[in-house]
């Protein structure tokens, strides 16, 4: 299986703090992928870094074997990687269509003149990052609420709002920060089930998720986190069977 995303001796410092200390891991196309650990353990700064609104201190990352550390985010987005947010981020003054089109910017070729004198070119983009962003809330189960306003919208339908416009930058590597952040028992169970029909569709993920019933059940391989530095990684029965992670972080139990 090929490798997507290669993490190489990852460091980050803020000031005299270490975030993270040269950590290494390898993400395989097609898998999902998840980090666990403690708050501070520097799970969300590295999903920063590698979307690149952090740089880091040293280290490499590549992404189809190319390094892209050091990348404006959104040339990062154009290669393809896109991520959702544990604190839920949408534009509130646009309909829920809109927002999935603002992700759908990345694959547009129109600048700014052209759009704003209607050439035909960008009619066409418009047309069509209308109809692929209809076709990914369709995907994620909000059809019916294209039109809606944001503000209509409950936690869970807000976070499948975020998957969309994610999808709709067409990743091929998908960064997903606590998803089931907020949500109750069933609603869980149903994000667990998209993210597995979005594996489905050829897309990679990478899964930062503190329910570790989510975690296990999904997950193809599970890294460790811990003062940032690995502590383990492998398939969710070597973790579970972990002496040194059922210690830190599952429980005796």
């Amino acid at each position: 299986m090929n490798n997507i995303l290669e993490v190489i001796g990852l460091r980050k410092e803020f000031g005299g703090i270490t975030a993270l200390a040269g950590i290494n891991f390898k993400v395989n196309s097609h898998q999902i992928k998840a980090i666990i650990g403690p708050n501070g353990a520097g799970k969300t700064t590295l999903f920063n870094i590698i979307c690149g609104l952090y740089h880091p201190t040293s280290g490499i990352i590549k992404f189809k074997n190319s390094k892209i550390n050091g990348l404006k985010p959104y040339l990062i987005a154009k290669k393809g990687i896109c991520r959702t947010f544990q604190n839920i981020q949408i534009f509130e003054n646009m309909s829920v269509l809109e927002n999935v089109m603002i992700g759908r910017h990345c694959r547009t070729k129109s600048e700014l003149l052209p759009a704003m004198i209607k050439l035909r070119r960008t009619r066409y983009e418009e047309r069509e990052a209308r109809i692929f962003s209809q076709e990914m809330l369709a995907f994620v189960g909000l059809k019916n609420k294209a039109l809606k306003s944001t503000s209509d919208l409950n936690i869970r339908e807000q976070r499948l709002l975020e998957f969309a416009r994610a999808l709709a930058t067409e990743p091929e590597l998908l960064l997903l920060d606590e998803p089931a952040s907020g949500l109750n028992i069933q609603e869980t169970e149903a994000i667990a089930e998209l993210i597995c029909r979005i594996r489905d569709k050829g897309i990679t993920i990478l899964l930062v998720e503190h329910d570790m019933s989510v975690v296990m059940e999904i997950s193809d391989e599970i890294i460790v986190l811990n003062s940032g530095k690995v502590l383990a990684q492998g398939p969710p029965q070597k973790i579970q069977n972990n002496e040194a992670v059922i210690a830190a972080y599952l429980g005796e139990g």
